[in-house]
Parts: C-alpha cells; structure tokens; sequence
C-alpha cells in the first residue's frame, strides 16, 4: 500500500548496509524537505509527544492527502520526510489503512530509534491519522 516514492526509499536503504548510513540518508531526505512557512508553526500544528519541536500541517488537494512538516531536530526533520513518501497524494480515504508501524519496519527504523524517537514517530504518524480522519 506504499506509495512509489516509499517504495523507492526502501529499495534505496536495502542497498545500505549499515544504520550509520541509514541515518545519513534520513538526515539528508529532511534537509531537502521543503521549508515549513512559519505562519504554520503554531500550536494547533505542534505535535505533543515528540521530544523535538515537531510542526504538521495538513493539506488536501483534489482529494489527496499530503502535509508541510518541520523540526528543530535534524533526525526528526527525515523522520517527517520519510512519512512525507508514505503519506503524500494518497487519497484521503486511504491514509487510515496505512499501516505505518509495518511500512516503518521495512527500512529497519524500529531497531535503532530511541524510546523517545520512537514515541515521537508514532505521535507523528498519529496525527496525521487524525487530520485525514477529520477532514473525511
């Protein structure tokens, strides 16, 4: 149920033998992630339970899903560019069948996130769960 830019992350992390490059690659898929206006940055948008300052903003086009994500931390700013290719133009009656936990796996995230990270992601993925629920 992934979509192709998902897939073709875990195609690319399957060629990484390491965690260390794995977490490159996270940190490096967050500093392409677009800039978050700051007008978005507001507590209607903040996501509780993440040990960083996390931002999610959702958006909805033509009945498709997708969100602006930011953080103060680099890692977490991948995390949200990771769930950026699982989420983005899905159609919103589909973003609540993802199972986010299964697809998370498949990169090999679950092992090597700390406890904190680990609550912040499922916060995150969470949330979105909620907006797509709300707008539907």
């Amino acid at each position: 149920m992934a979509s192709p830019a998902f897939e073709e992350i875990v195609e690319d992390f399957a060629f990484l033998d390491d965690w260390e490059d794995r977490y490159a690659t996270v940190i490096d898929m967050g500093k392409s992630l677009p800039d978050m206006d700051p007008a978005l940055k507001v507590p209607a948008t903040k996501v509780e339970g993440c040990a960083s300052q996390v931002w999610l903003h959702p958006e909805i086009t033509d009945g498709k899903f997708s969100f602006a994500g930011d953080s103060d931390a680099m890692i977490v700013k991948g995390l949200i560019a990771v769930l950026s290719a699982l989420y983005t133009d899905l159609p919103l009656s589909e973003v609540s069948k993802v199972d986010a936990p299964a697809e998370l796996a498949r990169l090999g995230l679950n092992e090597h996130l700390s406890s904190q990270r680990s609550n912040g992601l499922r916060a995150m993925v969470e949330r979105i769960r909620q907006y797509a629920s709300e707008a539907a």
